[in-house]
């Protein structure tokens, strides 16, 4: 490979150019952050954020204002991406994906206090097995997606407050080192056809450990804290920031850019997908500010409010847009969540739906390989699903449509597959 096909690919920029540029996307947040949002009310509102249950679903727009809540959020990604840095690690795809996701959950649940002793019981499982934490990082980052648990156990009961500590940071211990093998374990169930592995492994611990809470009379109660009037402003800075990605791809790439494109789109997106490996960053960057236009856009079409949780959402497409997420795998999904309103008791652009029309795209590999019918009918039944799980753990696992997800993929993916199989064998000639 020639050198300006090197450069066209983002291969030779150096590791520290590429974690660099990757970290344009919170400095962006963080400046407008800063802009607006008076900075005398940013310090106050962050400790707001820290002290407030997290639990779904909790905007930090409302909770500490939209800058404090754009600041946390920016600052515990360059956090992230700071760790996989230091840790030596090359970027590959689920550097970018954990750092959108880390990105958009910071939004409305994650804080500057409540994922780490969550990683820290991850770090202890890799010492335990005599392994390095590299192999476990990214688990690690999603699985912070039960960070609430810890803010929630420091509310609850009359204990003095380093009781309360000891235990919130002994569950979030446990969770930790029980995420790795867990999430290893349950993708074997999906095989990869819902994105959001440790969403579901996630929704498994928060089942048994809310269940434990609620046994001893700890009441778990639902709420919705959810902010308006943010459309315009908001949609002008993601479109800006979606569409310079996309300029930035062709700028880069090129003429090329197209069959490039191309071939992530014929992919299926299963698991395990790495596009920047695949394509080059380029492309890469270029699909994630389609999906990003086309969600922030879809968004608002239906109604939608762009505020913390559907921004987190918007964030978790262009997130997975380097591991698997592609518009032509993504856009039944979503369309079958919106046709499903009108049979429904909800409307779709209520807090709840809103969440399960962008969060379901954890269902994108089914319709990546069966088409756009079936992956109608998963977008159908997720929302479903998605809208009705949430009250076995009480909203403590901001993925729930990663637990969702991994529900309905392996209740569809056996049965379409079996009929697939039944078609072929009949187009063969042949039977059992």
């Amino acid at each position: 490979m020639n050198q300006l096909e090197e450069f066209q690919e983002m291969r030779s920029l150096t590791r520290t150019q590429k974690f660099g540029l990757l970290s344009l996307i919170p400095v962006y947040f963080i400046v407008i952050g800063l802009l607006v949002q008076p900075i005398p009310e940013i310090g106050p509102g962050i400790i707001r954020i820290i002290r407030e249950p997290d639990f779904l679903i909790t905007d930090y727009f409302v909770v500490g204002g939209v800058g404090a809540a754009l600041i946390n959020a920016g600052m515990l990604t360059l956090m992230s991406i700071g760790i996989i840095y230091f840790m030596g690690m090359d970027m590959d795809g689920h550097t970018i994906t954990s750092s959108c996701l880390m990105f958009g959950f910071s939004l409305f649940g994650k804080n500057l206090l409540n994922i780490w002793a969550i990683l820290a019981g991850v770090y202890l499982y890799a010492k335990y097995h005599k392994t390095s934490m590299r192999r476990y990082i990214y688990i690690g980052l999603y699985g912070t997606s039960l960070s609430p648990i810890i803010t929630q156990l420091m509310q609850v009961g009359s204990q003095p407050v380093i009781v309360r500590l000891f235990i919130s940071i002994g569950v979030g211990l446990i969770i930790g080192f029980v995420l790795p093998p867990l999430s290893t374990h349950v993708h074997y169930a999906h095989k990869g056809y819902s994105l959001y592995n440790v969403g579901f492994a996630a929704g498994i611990i928060a089942t048994v450990i809310v269940s434990v809470i609620k046994s001893f009379g700890v009441e778990v109660e639902t709420r919705l804290i959810w902010s308006t009037g943010h459309n315009r402003m908001f949609g002008i800075l993601l479109s800006l920031l979606f569409a310079g990605m996309i300029v930035f791809g062709v700028a880069v790439r090129g003429k090329g850019i197209i069959e490039s494109y191309c071939r992530i789109l014929k992919s299926y997106g299963i698991g395990g997908t790495d596009y920047l490996r695949d394509e080059g960053g380029a492309t890469t960057v270029f699909n994630m500010g389609v999906n990003g236009l086309f969600a922030t856009f879809f968004s608002l079409a239906v109604g939608g409010d762009l505020n913390g949780p559907t921004i987190c959402g918007i964030f978790t497409i262009v997130g997975f847009s380097s591991t698997g997420k592609h518009l032509r795998n993504i856009a039944p999904i979503m369309l079958g969540v919106y046709l499903a309103s009108f049979t429904k008791t909800w409307e779709i652009y209520q807090p709840s739906p809103m969440l399960a029309l962008l969060f379901s795209t954890t269902l994108a590999p089914v319709a990546g390989e069966f088409g756009a019918v079936v992956g109608m009918i998963a977008g159908f039944l997720h929302s479903s699903v998605a809208l009705n799980v949430g009250i076995v753990y009480g909203g403590m696992n901001l993925y729930n449509n990663g637990y969702a997800g991994g529900i309905v993929a392996i209740f569809m993916v056996p049965v379409v597959q079996s009929i697939r199989d039944r078609r072929a064998r009949a187009r063969g000639g042949l039977s059992l």
